[in-house]
């Protein structure tokens, strides 16, 4: 009985060594993707007004009625021009009673220098003492510092009756006027605004989130809402350093650089900001999965063999996940069917366009 059990376990072995061997599996096709960099763009778009560079709002520098205003609204304006003029009667009597003044101290200033010239060859003479030469002297000290002090007095008279003249102080055109006349104003009161045209900007009130890549001379692209096809090139010219206490915004100055008469004072623009974010790994997010309970990915080596590895995941796009760290540029990644790898599994990768 024993060598009967001997001699079929002999067959049994014989059998199991005839039996076939079976294949080794075929590499498993999967679908990669190679890591690179991106640097992407964003841009931000904010609406502003045309506005001019220069805005000028003018005024008498002295209280009178107005007899005469030479331009309207819109009138073009070149330096110096005439704008409009007060009643100049009592600057004019006060000029010409200070004129008056500046002569009877001339006068007077002379004839205690003359008095002071023979005080002095009296002195010389021993005919008077030194007190009364001390004396003269000091007249004619009070009598040169009155004629100082209404030659001054003279001086503003002559400019308060030019002061009633009021002038362009630069090339532009009027945009408003607050005056007509007849009308009674005070000093520093505007009368009229006069825009330089030559200088055309838009200014923008943009949000403190975005102020941190916002560069003076930064380029922006403008269009303006009455044309949205013509494009205008610009450049970011002034920053204000506080943000506007009624918006909570910063008030940015854009100026346009190739600005045609299309362009008029007060229309609304949209002024597109371009602004690069830093350059960055993204990967798609089907490349992300979970191995023993961490964010990882199947990165595949030179040799097709894929193992896990275990990433920093960060901002969510579009374009795909971004990787903080755990990847480098060029490597290779799973991008499809990552729940189903394992290990040293060997893959036979199709590429997919590069990241």
């Amino acid at each position: 009985m024993k060598k009967t059990i001997i001699f079929l376990g002999l067959i049994l072995s014989l059998a199991a060594c005839d039996k076939p061997i079976e294949p080794l599996q075929p590499p498993r096709p999967a679908l990669v993707a190679i890591v690179g960099v991106s640097s992407t763009h964003h841009s931000m778009v904010l609406v502003g007004e045309v506005k001019s560079r220069y805005e000028a709002n003018l005024g008498f520098r002295v209280n009178g009625k107005i007899i005469e205003r030479k331009v309207e609204v819109g009138s073009l304006v070149k330096k110096g021009q005439v704008l409009a003029r007060l009643d100049a009667t009592d600057a004019q009597l006060s000029a010409t009673a200070a004129v008056a003044d500046v002569r009877a101290a001339e006068a007077s200033h002379a004839l205690v220098q003359a008095e002071v010239a023979r005080q002095r060859i009296l002195f010389d003479k021993k005919f008077i003492s030194a007190s009364a030469l001390d004396m003269r002297e000091a007249e004619l000290k009070t009598a040169h510092a009155r004629l100082q002090q209404v030659k001054a007095r003279a001086d503003v008279s002559n400019n308060q009756s030019r002061y009633a003249v009021l002038v362009a102080d630069r090339d532009g055109v009027v945009t408003q006027i607050h005056a007509e006349p007849g009308q009674v104003v005070e000093a520093g009161v505007m009368i009229a605004q006069v825009v330089d045209t030559q200088q055309i900007e838009v200014l923008v009130a943009v949000p403190e989130s975005h102020m941190q890549r916002l560069n003076i001379g930064d380029q922006v692209t403008i269009k303006l809402w009455a044309d949205r096809v013509k494009t205008y090139v610009g450049n970011v010219r002034e920053i204000a350093p506080a943000a506007n206490a009624a918006t909570r915004a910063f008030d940015v100055r854009v100026t346009i650089k190739n600005a045609d008469d299309a362009i008029k004072l007060g229309m609304t623009a949209g002024v597109s900001f371009g602004q690069f974010v830093p350059t960055e790994i993204i990967i798609p997010s089907t490349a992300l999965t979970q191995h023993n309970g961490k964010t990882s990915v199947w990165v595949i080596d030179e040799h097709g063999i894929a193992n896990p590895r275990q990433v920093i995941a960060g901002a969510y796009s579009e374009a795909g996940v971004v990787i903080a760290s755990g990847l480098q540029a060029g490597e290779m990644v799973a991008t499809a069917g990552v729940h189903t790898l394992i290990s040293g599994q060997k893959v036979k990768p199709k590429l997919e366009p590069a990241l």
